[in-house]
């Protein structure tokens, strides 16, 4: 087998450990949330009543995809008594394992040939 192709199986290994993740970032709704929690600007997390307020979803919607953002590794849980706190954790195998495949398939897209046919 080639170079080329071993490196090509690689990334698809790569992609297809991201799977999780990218589907998880790749949702509207999920996405929505994320800016939404960005911008409430508390490091210590927010809870799903606080997210819900800032979205259009209903609580029930709003945990749902809490969860999947949680089970991507994007989202941790804290929790404090029967309280409990969404974050991010910044430093995730998750997020780690997104950038080394997207910076992989860059760098074998460099290697390409123009194939656009045009000069």
């Amino acid at each position: 087998m080639s170079q080329h192709k071993k490196e090509i199986k690689q990334l698809a290994e790569e992609f297809k450990s991201c799977q999780k993740i990218l589907l998880a970032l790749g949702d509207e709704n999920r996405q929505h949330l994320i800016l939404e929690m960005m911008q409430m600007e508390r490091c210590g997390g927010a809870r799903v009543g606080e997210i819900t307020e800032k979205s259009h979803l209903s609580r029930p919607a709003v945990s749902h995809h809490i969860q999947i953002l949680k089970d991507a590794g994007i989202l941790k849980m804290r929790r404090e008594g029967t309280k409990n706190y969404y974050y991010f954790d910044a430093d995730t195998k998750a997020m780690n394992s997104l950038l080394h495949m997207l910076e992989h398939a860059k760098t074998i897209m460099e290697k390409l040939p123009d194939r656009s046919g045009e000069e």
